[in-house]
């Protein structure tokens, strides 16, 4: 799966002015030697009107267009062509004008990652840099980006650190939101998912090459779009999860620390949150947060992993073997049984060599 996706329309402008199409029409009634005096009374308006037309403070209606073919023995669909074009092209100007006045925003926002990833193209302008990040995020003006990541009545339930990083927390997000948009799911089935991470559980011992397109299709099949974004610079989280839809959600994962028992963790740590969550609630991830939800769901990754049962039986592990012994009794990569020991015996520079990290290549994430 190409991971870099990137958002589908492409914002681009136009120059700062609009012609009128009453200039066009001034013109033709040069053609015809006609003043707009004798225009108005062929035409059945008033001579005010027609000054209006020019000036472009009256648009041409499709009635008008009529009559103006009759008259001038040019197409209707001309005329009412030249009014769209005009009209569209006023409706850009103003775009721009309020694109200017938000160029501030533009400061929280990690723009040149964002470009450096392929997500947004380098524009000339500041106006266009505002333009092609509203475009990525897929708002039409920043106060709709507001009300979608500043509700207070979404952020009362978010991390304090995504509050305070919120432009390169919510782009991280973002990616992860457009990559999931590309992977079909099935209707969400909360047994299909939940038998769907038992099978995944046995893909810890593979590598990345092997359990990611594994565990992309057995979470698609249950509902669930897992995405995979590289960390950005001040987003200290390992993973996220939301509902896109009623019937679909979405895990977001990173590398942060690179640890394969650290990834794995994560995974089932944001499961729990899809099996038992608020449907409108965003989860991320956040070392020692005290949220009675959070800390259910460190439970859930733990015991999938690595029953609580067997804790005593690996704080007493002394040997590489024992391990290797174990993991392969339980069906689970030996690292995670080396994670788990460090983390009940606080002796972190024991079995680090059991403990893959993982680096994966381009096609693999965003």
């Amino acid at each position: 799966m190409n991971a870099k996706i990137k958002a589908k329309r492409k914002y681009s402008f136009n120059p700062d002015y609009a012609v009128a199409p009453g200039e066009t029409l001034v013109e033709v009634l040069e053609s015809l030697s006609m003043t707009q005096k004798e225009f108005a009374k062929r035409i059945g308006l008033t001579e005010q009107t027609i000054i209006r037309i020019i000036k472009g403070t009256q648009p041409i209606t499709y009635e008008t267009a009529n009559r103006l073919e009759m008259v001038t023995g040019i197409a209707a669909q001309f005329w009412n062509n030249l009014e769209l074009q005009y009209q569209q092209q006023l409706s850009k100007i103003k775009q721009i004008e309020e694109l200017r006045k938000n160029e501030d925003w533009l400061t929280d926002i990690p723009t040149g990652e964002l470009i450096s990833r392929g997500m947004i193209d380098e524009p000339v302008t500041k106006a266009e840099m505002v333009g092609e990040a509203l475009s990525f995020y897929g708002v039409a003006n920043v106060d709709a980006w507001k009300d979608i990541w500043l509700d207070p009545r979404v952020a009362a339930k978010r991390s304090d650190c995504f509050e305070t990083n919120i432009g390169a927390a919510s782009a991280w997000i973002r990616i992860g939101e457009l990559q999931a948009q590309e992977i079909d799911c099935a209707t969400y089935n909360a047994e299909s998912f939940q038998n769907a991470l038992e099978q995944i559980r046995t893909l810890t011992r593979e590598e990345p090459q092997i359990f990611i397109p594994e565990m992309q299709s057995m979470c698609a099949q249950s509902g669930v779009a897992l995405s995979l974004v590289k960390e950005f610079k001040k987003v200290p989280w390992n993973g996220a999860s939301k509902w896109l839809s009623p019937t679909k959600a979405m895990i977001l994962l990173n590398l942060r620390g690179k640890s394969e028992d650290l990834f794995w963790f994560s995974f089932f740590h944001e499961a729990y949150h899809i099996l038992h969550g608020e449907k409108k609630r965003l989860y991320i991830a956040e070392d020692k947060s005290q949220d009675i939800q959070e800390k259910k769901a460190d439970s859930f990754a733990a015991n999938m992993l690595l029953p609580e049962q067997y804790n005593a039986i690996v704080a007493n592990l002394v040997s590489k073997q024992e391990i290797l012994d174990l993991a392969e009794q339980l069906s689970v990569s030996p690292g995670i049984i080396a994670g788990r020991f460090r983390h009940l015996t606080g002796k972190w520079s024991f079995f680090n060599n059991l403990t893959r990290t993982f680096v994966w290549d381009d096609e693999l994430v965003g």
